[in-house]
């Protein structure tokens, strides 16, 4: 399976069934085992976190919020990718990566253009004015000396050598804006559980193999250990691309106290005219929101650690029974309950109030990416098979000899060999593959799982060098600024700067968060068995 996902001869998704068949056929595991991991609690929780973010782009909600904010930042080069970028990476936690990207990079590529063609008419009209200067200076030199007839070259002007300058640094400007957007997506989806695949692999995987580890990964504990490391991973791509792309010259890009040009006046307009196009906010959007709003809550407030969550305090043995996938799911029955349009209340009674609910099924049905929901599902039952099998103990025994290794260099090498495999796998198979041989080999040389697996986890994420290597680069690549190269060349230190930030949060913040230094005793059960 591994071999097919990396060259992907069948679909992804595809290989993904063949636990179904052969498990059963080698006497691994039963039938009714195997396919019971195809839609277990995690896969789920995704299921209902896709159908709210469906919910969000089918009422374009995301555009709005994305315009929103980019009308506040302001359109200085520097602070319009910082802008693109806290916006890619805020929507792509909730929403699928590449649905973010998608939306983003017309908006990116409208506001260039509206620069581009403002610039444009900017030089014609200097060049107009110069021109007539020229002709008139000819003329009276003309009419001075009859003798310089010759000189008139019909009023042409030089080319200005800065014109190719500019050029070339528009063309930087947008490779640098182009590019934010697909990264600033794929660093954005590690911070939420459900932001991003590889996520819930691991929270399907501790699920599987260790079933009493008292839900140490939950979405709170999850956006604890992951959001400052998200905001620290943004900050230093964003300084990295504004190195490689704009040049650091201060005073030009943050623009500290100069007038506005009339390239920013344009791209603001852009943005401006778009956000018009919308028009004021509608019932269905509100409503939407407040469902999103409303999820979030639950999903912090069900078990955040510090204090009883509602899901003890309101059902008897609530922490055993309620897991995050409850909430998603609750959600996503009401977006099909509640009206998109307002009731009107005044009206006769007698009228029945006829409305489409918020979300459609025939709308989920087409945006919903079904191959994901098998490949998490082909990931859980090879996991659980391998872990019943007695794979994953042999594994682990096989890497006894890196006991000797300190456990931070450990978790380092392995986040920098994921973060070059997922290149060219999908982020959710590279997860797939490697969390249960990490979880075995902790168990042997005994440290705490997490403390591998997590880095292990966001590494698959970090997918930055090539255009096939995620669907968000992919999208970027096809508008045609970038070329493979330049992807190749922002991507490698991408990935440098993302095994930074990892192997940073999990040896500081990460430690006492989830307790690494100890190796818990819930880990200690399935050695045994």
């Amino acid at each position: 399976m591994a071999v097919y996902w990396c060259t992907e001869v069948i679909p992804l998704a595809v290989t993904s069934l063949m636990p179904v068949v052969f498990f059963p056929l080698l006497g691994v595991q039963s039938s009714k085992s195997v396919c019971l991991q195809y839609l277990n609690d995690t896969n789920m929780l995704f299921l209902g976190g896709l159908i709210v973010a469906i919910s969000v782009e089918q009422w374009n909600l995301h555009k709005r919020i994305a315009l929103r904010v980019l009308l506040i930042l302001g359109v200085k080069p520097a602070l319009l990718m910082l802008g693109f970028m806290i916006v890619t990476a805020f929507l792509s936690m909730w929403i699928s990566n590449t649905a973010t990207t998608a939306m983003m990079v017309p908006i990116v590529q409208a506001v260039l253009d509206q620069m581009d063609n403002t610039e444009y008419d900017v030089t014609m009209m200097e060049e107009a004015t110069g021109q007539t200067n020229t002709v008139i200076e000819l003329e009276e030199k003309n009419a001075s000396d009859p003798t310089s007839v010759h000189v008139i070259s019909n009023g042409q002007v030089p080319d200005d050598p800065r014109s190719s300058e500019e050029k070339k640094m528009r063309k930087r400007i947008c490779k640098g804006m182009t590019l934010c957007v697909c990264y600033a997506a794929s660093i954005g989806g590690t911070a939420t559980l459900t932001g991003t695949g590889p996520n819930m692999v691991l929270k399907g995987q501790m699920n599987q193999l260790y079933p009493n580890n008292n839900d140490i990964v939950n979405f709170a504990s999850w956006f604890a250990f992951a959001f400052p490391n998200m905001i620290l991973m943004l900050v230093l791509a964003w300084l990295w691309l504004q190195c490689s792309f704009m040049g650091l010259n201060f005073k030009k890009s943050w623009g500290c106290g100069t007038e506005r040009t009339a390239k920013e006046k344009a791209a603001y307009n852009v943005l401006k005219a778009e956000m018009k196009k919308l028009g004021p906010i509608s019932y269905a959007e509100f409503n939407v929101l407040l469902m999103f709003v409303l999820l979030v809550l639950l999903w912090f407030s069900r078990h955040p650690g510090f204090v009883k969550g509602w899901a003890t305090r309101l059902f008897p043995e609530g922490e055993k029974y309620i897991t995050d996938s409850a909430p998603a799911v609750f959600i996503a029955l009401l977006l099909f309950i509640l009206p998109a349009n307002k009731p009107n209340l005044t009206s006769d009674i007698k009228k029945p109030f006829l409305s489409a609910p918020l979300l459609d099924w025939n709308v989920v049905q087409r945006k919903m990416p079904w191959s994901i929901v098998l490949l998490l599902g082909g990931g859980f039952a090879l996991a659980d098979a391998s872990a019943n099998s007695g794979l994953s103990a042999w594994l682990g025994h096989q890497m006894t000899p890196l006991g000797s290794i300190p456990p931070w260099a450990i978790a380092t090498v392995l986040s920098l060999i994921i973060a070059v495999f997922t290149e060219c796998t999908s982020n959710v198979a590279t997860a797939t593959l490697f969390l249960p041989v990490f979880s075995s080999m902790a168990a042997s040389i005994k440290i705490h799982p997490l403390y591998v697996m997590l880095p292990g986890t966001l590494s698959a994420s970090f997918a930055f060098m090539l255009p096939v290597a995620t669907p968000p680069n992919a999208i970027v690549f096809s508008y045609g600024h970038i070329r493979v190269l330049d992807m190749v060349r922002s991507g490698i230190v991408m990935n440098i700067i993302g095994v930074f930030c990892v192997t940073l949060a999990i040896n500081t913040w990460g430690r006492p968060m989830f307790e690494l230094d100890t190796f818990p005793t819930w880990a200690n059960s399935t050695t045994n068995q």
